[in-house]
């Protein structure tokens, strides 16, 4: 079991940039891989970004490739997502999520955070 808090998110202004962080607890380290989904008011959960359990691999959605970058700190347990120039299509409530694989799919992460809400303004 693992648990997932997220933390970071708020109101920010188009431009801007923001840090997510998701700690996790309970079996950590390097036992799973890790994902960013984020859902906005009446859309689909998508994916944002996925890291490996090493943190040697990631993979972004294409759309947010050089503008969000996800990256761990296994000693601290914490898994971070950086997002630079926002835009108000960024704004959703992002999730983490802990899993066996390394995967864009939501269905391949068994643990799920209850979410951190980012709000850009257009």
């Amino acid at each position: 079991q693992v648990q997932l808090v997220e933390s970071g998110g708020g109101l920010a202004q188009a431009g801007d940039s923001l840090i997510l962080s998701c700690a996790a607890s309970g079996r950590t380290g390097n036992t799973y891989a890790m994902g960013w989904f984020r859902q906005a008011p009446g859309k689909e959960r998508e994916f944002v970004a996925t890291i490996s359990r090493s943190g040697m691999s990631t993979y972004n959605k294409n759309s947010t490739k050089g503008r969000i970058t996800i990256s761990r700190d296994n000693a601290q347990n914490t898994v971070y997502l950086r997002m630079n120039t926002l835009k108000p299509e960024d704004t959703a409530v992002y999730y983490c999520a802990a899993g066996g694989h390394y995967s864009t799919s939501w269905r391949d992460y068994d643990y799920w955070g209850q979410g951190t809400q980012v709000t850009v303004p257009s």
